[in-house]
């Protein structure tokens, strides 16, 4: 199974979280599995691979589009000399348009970006915004224009190391298909049912959880799954119908 790309490279294994009950132990049990298939690769947003600044910056640039694309946008803003929050946030929002076009929807990433820069400088620059407590940092946040619980939970996980889990549609569909999750389907309903079955394990957990959920989504948990090769086949409701379905229908 090759999951390998611009967002993948080495990185050295944490400690697996302990075990539970009831959901706690369902969902540790996966991220065991997931960890053993994926804890040798990295993701774009791990602390050893990106700053703050890249993660803050990306976490609008990726909105609607792919990493290699968000990546090429940073890239960019890196070589204009503009890839800091006084930058961004003085910036006029057409020139920065023309730094992130390689993102796609550039004035609108562009007055995300300085909307965003603005919120971190009024609370009193970068340094000072990552140490903000989790509440605190999540109401800015999300009172900040064209930032989303998504956007907002990953500045606050990978950005500022704070314990809070990121939902995306690729967890939604892995641990429905899982047969598993809360019994509502909003979005904090899923954040408070991870965050109470990882109650108590580290930052770098929540962290590795999101990014292996990520990529086994996209290298085997497709909307049309490869199920053969997945690793959670064997504790998954999804998988084990379609083998029984396939194999009726060979009879």
């Amino acid at each position: 199974m090759d999951h390998r790309g611009a967002e993948i490279g080495s990185l050295k294994k944490n400690r697996r979280p302990g075990r539970g009950t009831g959901a706690q132990a369902v969902v540790r049990q996966i991220y065991d599995t997931l960890d053993a298939a994926y804890g040798g690769e990295h993701w774009h947003w791990m602390p050893d691979v990106a700053r703050p600044i890249d993660v803050i910056a990306g976490a609008v640039l990726v909105q609607h589009t792919n990493w290699r694309n968000a990546e090429r946008a940073l890239d960019a803003l890196r070589e204009a000399g503009a890839l800091n929050i006084d930058a961004l946030a003085a910036m006029p929002e057409e020139h920065l348009a023309t730094l992130v076009r390689a993102s796609g929807t550039p004035s609108v990433k562009a007055r995300r970006l300085r909307a965003l820069a603005r919120t971190i400088r009024d609370a009193g620059g970068l340094g000072a915004f990552l140490v903000l407590p989790p509440a605190e940092m999540r109401t800015r946040l999300l009172a900040t224009h064209g930032i989303g619980a998504e956007s907002a939970d990953a500045i606050a996980l990978y950005a500022a190391g704070k314990r809070i889990f990121v939902v995306d549609a690729y967890t939604r569909r892995v641990f429905r298909r899982l047969g598993h999750g809360p019994a509502g389907n909003g979005y904090e309903h899923w954040r408070a049912w991870f965050e109470s079955a990882l109650q108590g394990e580290p930052v770098e957990v929540f962290q590795r959880y999101h990014a292996w959920l990520v990529l086994h989504a996209k290298a085997v948990c497709h909307p049309a799954p490869r199920c053969a090769a997945c690793p959670l086949l064997a504790a998954c409701a999804h998988g084990r119908a379609l083998a029984t379905e396939a194999s009726a229908s060979r009879r």
